[in-house]
Order: structure tokens, then C-alpha cells, then sequence
């Protein structure tokens, strides 16, 4: 990953003809049909792009769709005048460099809510599916063995779940699993409300003692990589189950794989991993591979369609807002600024380096051309400052240029 710089001054962003839109890894229709409904021109692809395909493409895209596979690097935005923001239709953003396109101007928006009923779900069947060792009796049964058996079989109800990360995700998960009779702790870095009958656990440690059933929902982080590792593994109880849906650095694989062969850990159900293909063409291996009252999926918490329509929804109308007015709420790296529009003006939008002086430049710019300021909001970060200012229609475009024109400019652009 290339050190990020502020790109040079440059004219306004220009669109001419439809504003173009490019959405990869087979992003869910719903956001194809929205775009078109605005009038955009979609182009749609099955497949993620390689860096240097990427790079080629997006020269003249102004809005880039992705998921998890395509990575945006500092490279592809330097050669992407035009872009205006990029949507990641997922809930992590660690596949794009945030500072690099905070410094390009380039907004990113997620989906933090969209897919969080259907991962719950999936860790609801989990922790039901480990308790009785459905895996192997289902692989059993297709391999022509009768193992009737209850020695390892469990009710969830009255057991303990231990939730690491009490945020969309884990917080629903804890109202399912107390529906079901289960006991629901939790332990996050921040202070959360406890939902229900939840309680919150003062440490991890603490947490991980007092579970029968440990699941993670953190992000990828320094911090919280290989945050469970054989230390973590061996404090949990014998015969505790582990799930991870979140991120696949989290768990140190052959840590857990020792833990599971050694009879210490019950049994895992594992959607993530530390490498995953690009394709579902490509094979995969892992340590966990063929382990007893274990479960492994292929990074399916996400993969229903209600989730992905959803999604699809979700970022298209943060993209949209931000196309059409230059609504920035929701975007993970950049100043948050949401304003209505102003009938008969012509609303500038204008990302500069975050530097004194910006805004008395650009207010002189605004009294030289005699232009009348109908209403004008900043907001800053330690990099850039987003400017939203709301100019009589006759002179907007000089006006845009000017501040174009100047040193600490990064990205300005018009909108009707």
C-alpha cells in the first residue's frame, strides 16, 4: 500500500453525459436499479479486479461499487480524477485505504446494518448445531453409519454464550439466544447498553471463563488480531465451543485446530479465515479441515438474499444522497455534513486540505464575483475540510473554478 498524498489543483469535476457507475463482485441488482432510476449509467461485473485492472477501469467512474474482494489502493485512486466516492457493500472497509481516499476526496460508505439479522441467524443454528454434533451425524449418515448417540448432545437452553463485540450484530444475537433460554454475557472495548436480560463482563478474561459458547464480532484491527489464541483458547472452559463470523484474523487457526484436537475446545464453527480465494473456482485448505464438531463456511454470514438486497439498498442511497447533495452522513472517513437542498441555487461542494486561511480564500473568491451565499456549512478532520456552501445559480461556475484554482484545493464540484 502506497503512502497517501494530497493530489494536486485541479479544475472542477466535470460530468459530462450520464454519471457513470461501476459495480463489481456481482453486487445485488437493487442497486442497479436504483442508479438507473437516478439516470446513471451502470456497468455491472461478475468478479472482483486485480489492482492494475482496476486501476484501468476506474479512470472514468464516478461512483465505484465493491464488496470484499476488490482492493482500493492509493495507485487506483491517484489515476481516478472523477471518482466521487466509493461504496462498499459489506460491513468492513478494511479492502480500502481510508486515508488515501479521504485525502483524494473520495468518501466511502458501508452497510453497517443491512446483513446483521442474517448473521445472528446463522450463529443462532451454529451454537445449536455444535451442541448436538449435527455436523458429524449429518456427514455420517450420508457415509452410510448409524451413530444414534446422546454422550456429547446438549440442550442450549440454560447454557451461558459469551458475545465478543456488543454491536448491530452481536447485540441482536443476544435477544435471539435469550429467546431460546440461553444466558447472554458480553464484553466490548466500548460501553454498551445491555438489550434484555445481557450483561456485560468487566474483561475478555472474564468473558471467556464464564462461557459455554464464545462468538466473535469484532472488527479487523491491530488490536484484535489473533485476539484468540492459545492463551485465550486454554482459559475457556472443556468442552466450550468457539464461532467466529467476523473477521479471519481474529483467531490464531492452528491455536484452535491444537485446542480441538487435544479435547479442550467442544467443537468450532469458523465463517472467516486469515486467507480466503478470490473465486469460488479457486481451493481452499485449512487446519481445521476434517476435525471432529467442527463447521466451516465459506464467508457466508452475509449471503442471504434479503441481506444482500438490503445492502444493495442501503449504500446505493447513501451514494445517491451524497451524488445528488453531498450528504456525507455514514461515510467511515470522512467529515459528516447533511444539509438540504436550497431551491433556484447551485450547491458547491469543495474538499481542501485542512489548512488556515482555506475559508477567508474562498469567501474572497465568493465576494470578488459578487455571488450571494445562501447558506454555507464546514466540517474538518485532521486532514481535509468539506466544505458545503449553497451560491445564486448565475455564478456558481466561476466561482467553482476559482476555488479550483487554488493550492489547497483537492476536489470541487458542482451540483444543480
Amino acid at each position: 500500500m502506497s503512502t497517501p498524498t494530497f493530489p494536486s489543483p485541479s479544475t472542477p469535476v466535470s460530468i459530462e453525459g450520464p454519471l457513470k457507475v461501476l459495480l463489481l463482485e456481482n453486487i445485488h441488482s437493487s442497486a442497479e436499479e436504483m442508479f438507473a432510476a437516478e439516470g446513471f449509467s451502470v456497468e455491472k461485473l461478475k468478479g472482483a479486479l486485480k489492482p492494475e485492472e482496476l486501476e484501468a477501469r476506474i479512470q472514468s467512474v464516478h461512483v465505484l461499487g465493491i464488496r470484499s474482494k476488490t482492493n482500493v489502493w492509493e495507485p487506483a485512486l491517484a489515476k481516478a480524477p472523477n471518482l466521487l466516492a466509493v461504496g462498499a457493500f459489506c460491513i468492513g472497509t478494511n479492502q480500502v485505504d481510508l486515508t488515501s481516499a479521504n485525502k483524494h476526496g473520495v468518501p466511502v460508505f458501508n452497510a453497517p446494518f443491512s446483513n446483521t439479522r442474517s448473521v445472528a441467524e446463522l450463529v443462532i443454528a451454529e451454537i445449536v448445531m455444535l451442541s448436538r454434533q449435527l455436523g458429524d451425524r449429518n456427514r455420517e449418515v450420508h457415509t452410510g453409519q448409524w451413530r444414534k448417540v446422546a454422550v456429547g448432545s446438549h440442550e442450549v437452553r440454560g447454557k451461558t454464550l459469551g458475545i465478543v463485540g456488543y454491536g448491530h450484530i452481536g447485540s441482536q444475537l443476544g435477544v435471539l439466544a435469550e429467546s431460546m433460554g440461553m444466558r447472554v454475557l458480553f464484553y466490548d472495548v466500548m460501553t454498551k447498553l445491555p438489550l434484555g436480560n445481557s450483561r456485560p463482563t468487566a474483561t475478555l478474561k472474564e468473558l471467556l471463563e464464564s462461557s459455554d459458547f464464545v462468538t466473535l464480532h469484532v472488527p479487523a484491527t491491530q488490536s484484535t488480531e489473533k485476539m484468540i489464541g492459545a492463551a485465550e483458547l486454554a482459559r475457556m472452559h472443556k468442552g466450550a465451543y468457539l464461532i467466529n463470523a467476523s473477521r479471519g484474523t481474529v483467531v490464531d487457526i492452528p491455536a484452535l485446530a491444537e485446542a480441538l484436537k487435544s479435547g479442550h475446545i467442544g467443537g468450532a464453527a469458523v465463517d472467516v479465515y486469515p486467507e480466503e480465494p478470490e473465486t469460488n473456482s479457486d481451493g481452499f485448505i485449512s487446519a481445521l479441515q476434517g476435525l471432529p464438531n467442527v463447521i466451516l463456511t465459506p464467508h457466508i454470514g452475509g449471503s442471504t438474499e434479503e441481506a444482500q438486497a438490503s445492502i444493495g439498498k442501503e449504500v446505493a442511497t447513501s451514494l445517491i444522497k451524497f451524488v445528488r447533495s453531498g450528504a456525507t452522513t455514514g461515510a467511515v472517513n470522512f467529515p459528516q455534513v447533511e444539509t438540504p437542498l436550497i431551491p433556484r441555487t447551485h450547491r458547491i461542494l469543495n474538499v481542501h486540505r485542512n489548512t488556515p486561511g482555506v475559508l477567508r480564500d474562498i469567501n474572497r473568491i465568493v465576494s470578488d464575483l459578487n455571488a450571494n451565499i445562501h447558506a454555507q456549512v464546514l466540517s474538518t478532520d485532521s486532514n481535509i475540510g468539506y466544505l458545503v456552501m449553497d451560491l445564486d445559480q448565475d455564478v456558481a461556475k466561476p466561482v467553482a473554478q476559482a476555488i479550483a484554482g487554488l493550492q489547497t484545493d483537492i476536489k470541487t464540484r458542482i451540483v444543480s
